[in-house]
């Protein structure tokens, strides 16, 4: 009986001591059950504390958690918020997936990695109490659900580093009183995401790291002005505007990428005189001004793009003229409208003209910026301009006084600032032949109170107004809503069947008896066209057999593996592609390209990618109608150019197509709503129009891109040839294997020849490996070149340049190649030194993206319908559900 007490006593003991010295262990179980762990970490030990060194304790808790680069997959589980005195928590460059749970009320907490991951969420409290003094948390490439910063951020007040880039965040930076409630954050990232708006005012100037590339922020970067700390900063690849800050006091900053947004103005001598700097990026904005002369050494420069410059040469000042007018629009902020048409060194120039300028010979006797939507005040420096005889500003929101300095031009004969908010006790006194219109300024004659509160009163008025219109507006805006969303019920209660199956939010269209209008579609059996659910054009298949004569074989423009396509001509002259899929492949792969095909182009929209019109669908047919491309392939004027009759391309026009194709790739890549692999990029896929302009065509076989440098695996579909090794070798795929595929196309254009040709002796069937064999032999290269290439020593230094660029981007692994955005710039770089092609309207932005066109294109007023249904702006799937339905 001794014994046996004695006995219970040991083991209650036992339990006791491992009870005291594990309390995590629980927690710690559940990590080891919810993920897959290689044989190469040991967690068999009852006590977690005895794991491998990936776990350190402090005492008997667990404080350390360093599981990176694992190769891990599975899950986290909720219970980790017990581990109340973790420090570290590492778990990047795995496979983990589901959501992050939370994290709330570990005050030890300090680094936390999630970087690198396939997680899809993040709770929304996971910030709560979390009031560690080095604070470090990465989120960078998870594929997160859309997501917004969340308020419960603010509670991690001892914030040191907050990184975010590439994990889907949306909406808006928030307003969380940055500089008071994070004072120790010194790094922020969150490049490659789909944030919009302004950057909050009171952003941290403690900051040394600020990147916020990759994304839709729009307004005024002055906020730079303050944050002398940092060290650097990337804002490229936004929508920011206005002028450059000042840089004074940014001893430390060595790096500040600004390219392709549209900031206007001139290069300030405060950030070309930093000696720290080490890269500068300014490329595609509209900045004007003298060509800047940096003083740093060993500077990376990027000056390439859009911008506005009077002169070539670095350093060299602008006519005065130039100067004068640049410190007139200085006082407006630098208006983009002045920016885009203000070119060269010459504004009495005829080609190209300046807006809003009128010369008699080099003299400026004209300025009239009537209703152009000014901002700001009067400027001084108008007086400069000697020989100025009328002054229009009149119906713009100009405030402050009429400067007296206006008074100095003795040739002046008119001044209109009628219809403004000037304000002023007098106007200055003009000589009694100036006609001086100050009609419309309520304040002139009252003074100016400071501050500009003169302007905002005589503003407040129509404000109230805007305020009352916008409520009737949302108001209305609500009653139609209740009224859709009703019909919508009363519709699914009609046709239960027709139902999405998902909870996901997947788009799919739908698409029934699509060509004749019939029964299922709402739509008369007299209707030639409507549209459907994507938003694209329905089209009957009678008027697309009136197009094409019945698909007569003379309308032929090609045949491929889809079937063939045909020329056709509607009844109000447009001219059209109709791409008609063959009946036995109507099913299967080919019915999947098809539909595709519509839901990647009811998507993109591109000056470079190839506009659908719309498709049909009856029974046993299968169309796509495009815009109709006039030169056809580039394949014909590469490989057969003879054979059709056509003159051989000039090297310089091979150059503008190698840059239209870039840009049409990098909008699929990183430009769009979503990110896109074309996976079958090939001269035969790229369309030339009348003006030689190339577009990308052929989305059958597009794919959504994965998130971060992941792969995913497909099918192994394109054109052999054109294939990068590791995706015909593993069928896995990223945005790199069209790269690979475009340095082919570059080769093609260098050579003349085809990426595989079994006419040629085994050593050059295969054309990329033939030409890196070439282009090593430095003597041997130029015998590479398409003999129809007439070349100089310069062209022949182009050349070198693009044999260059096509060598990277067909590097063996991918990581090798370049993105499509350094492709872009190489070529810009070097279209730049002829004449660039002029933009084809102002709809355009610097990326060719046309927001101004609806998709599809073409102007639904023809096809009967007065609105285009909206694209939602990131589809999360391209399902496309075809429902039956016989044809009339």
């Amino acid at each position: 009986m001794i014994i046996a007490k004695s006995f219970i006593l040991l083991l209650c003991f036992i339990a006791l001591v491992n009870g005291e010295s594990s309390p995590d262990a629980a927690a710690m179980t559940a990590l080891k059950r919810s993920l897959k762990l290689p044989g190469s970490l040991n967690w068999s030990d009852p006590d977690p504390c005895k794991w491998s060194s990936s776990i350190q304790c402090d005492g008997n808790r667990i404080s350390k958690i360093q599981i990176g680069n694992k190769g891990i997959s599975g899950t986290l589980p909720p219970d980790l918020k017990n581990l109340s005195s973790l420090m570290i928590f590492e778990v990047m460059h795995n496979k983990i997936t589901g959501k992050i749970p939370s994290f709330a009320g570990l005050k030890s907490l300090n680094r936390v990695y999630f970087n690198d991951n396939s997680f899809d969420s993040i709770d929304s409290d996971f910030f709560a109490n979390l009031t560690s003094l080095q604070q470090q948390v990465y989120l960078d490439n998870n594929p997160f659900g859309p997501w917004e910063i969340p308020q419960s951020l603010k509670n991690a007040t001892a914030l040191l580093i907050f990184s975010a880039a590439n994990c889907s965040l949306n909406g808006t930076i928030p307003d969380l009183l940055w500089g008071q409630t994070f004072p120790k954050l010194n790094t922020l990232q969150l490049s490659t995401n789909s944030l919009v708006g302004e950057i909050p005012s009171n952003f941290n100037e403690s900051l040394q790291i600020l990147s916020l590339n990759g994304q839709k922020l729009s307004g005024s970067i002055s906020f730079l002005q303050n944050m002398t700390a940092l060290i650097e900063v990337r804002l490229n690849r936004n929508e920011f505007s206005g002028p450059i800050p000042d840089f004074s006091g940014h001893v430390s900053l060595k790096v500040v990428n600004i390219r392709d947004n549209q900031l206007t103005g001139i290069v300030p001598s405060s950030l070309t005189e930093l000696t720290s700097l080490s890269e500068v990026g300014l490329g595609n904005n509209l900045l004007q001004g003298p060509t800047p002369s940096f003083k740093a050494n060993n500077l990376t420069l990027d000056l390439t793009g859009l911008n506005s410059f009077c002169l070539d040469t670095p350093g060299t000042p602008c006519d005065p003229r130039v100067n004068t007018l640049l410190s007139i629009v200085k006082a407006f902020d630098y208006p983009v409208k002045f920016a885009s048409s203000w070119k060269g060194n010459d504004p009495c120039s005829k080609s190209p003209s300046w807006l809003g300028i009128t010369c008699v010979g080099s003299n400026i006797t004209v300025i009239n910026f009537e209703n152009m939507g000014l901002n700001g005040t009067i400027s001084p420096s108008f007086r400069n301009l000697l020989s100025l005889q009328v002054i229009n500003l009149s119906r713009n929101n100009l405030t402050g006084p009429i400067p007296q300095e206006l008074t100095e031009l003795t040739n002046l004969k008119t001044l209109d600032v009628s219809n403004n908010h000037l304000c002023g006790s007098k106007v200055p006194g003009f000589n009694p032949t100036v006609i001086v219109n100050t009609s419309g300024n309520p304040d002139i004659g009252k003074g100016c109170s400071s501050g500009g509160d003169g302007g905002k009163k005589a503003n407040a008025g129509k404000m109230i107004g805007f305020v009352i219109g916008i409520l009737l507006g949302l108001l209305l805006i609500g009653f139609a809503i209740f009224f859709l969303v009703n019909k919508k019920k009363q519709y699914r209660r009609m046709h239960p069947k027709q139902q999405r199956g998902d909870d996901q939010g997947a788009l799919k269209i739908t698409i029934g008896n699509l060509c004749g209008g019939g029964s299922e579609s709402g739509f008369s059996g007299s209707d030639a066209h409507h549209v459907g659910e994507s938003g694209n054009i329905v089209i009957s298949i009678q008027v697309l057999r009136d197009a094409t004569d019945n698909f007569d074989e003379k309308n032929i423009l090609g045949r491929g593996g889809f079937g063939i396509v045909y020329k056709g001509e509607l009844h109000d002259g447009t001219k059209i592609a109709v791409k008609r899929m063959e009946p036995s492949i109507i099913s299967g792969k080919g019915l999947d390209e098809f539909k595709s095909e519509i839901a990647v182009l009811t998507r993109v929209r591109h000056r470079n990618l190839v506009i659908l019109h719309g498709y049909c669908l009856e029974g046993n047919e299968r169309l796509l109608v495009y815009q109709y491309m006039p030169q056809g392939t580039l394949s014909r004027h590469i490989f057969h150019w003879q054979v059709e009759g056509l003159s051989p391309l000039e090297w310089t026009r091979r150059l503008i197509i190698a840059l239209d194709v870039a840009r049409g790739v990098e909008y699929l890549h990183t430009l769009a709503h979503q990110s896109f692999i074309h996976r079958d990029l090939k001269p035969s896929n790229i369309l030339l129009g009348d003006d030689m302009h190339a577009k990308v065509a052929d989305f059958g076989l597009v794919r959504l891109a994965p998130e971060g440098a992941q792969s995913i695996e497909t099918k192994i579909a394109g054109t052999f040839g054109y294939l990068a090794p590791e995706y015909a070798v593993t069928g896995r795929v990223t945005t790199k294997v069209d790269v690979y595929s475009f340095g082919v196309i570059l080769m093609e254009l260098l050579t003349g020849r085809k990426a595989l040709d079994d006419k040629r002796s085994e050593e050059e069937v295969h054309l990329a490996t033939w030409f890196r064999r070439m282009y090593i032999n430095k003597d041997s290269f130029p015998k590479a070149i398409d003999e129809t290439i007439e070349f100089n020593e310069e062209t022949l230094r182009s050349i070198n340049t693009v044999a260059e660029l096509a060598n990277q981007c067909s590097a063996r692994e991918p990581q090798q190649r370049p993105e499509m955005s350094h492709v872009v710039n190489v070529l810009v770089s070097l279209v730049l030194q002829w004449k660039p092609a002029e933009q084809s309207g102002d709809s355009e932005d610097i990326y060719g993206i046309d927001y101004d066109t609806p998709l599809p294109s073409f102007d639904s007023t023809f096809f009967g319908v007065n609105t285009l249904t909206s694209i939602p702006s990131r589809p999360s799937d391209l399902d496309i559900t075809f429902k039956s339905g016989q044809g009339r």
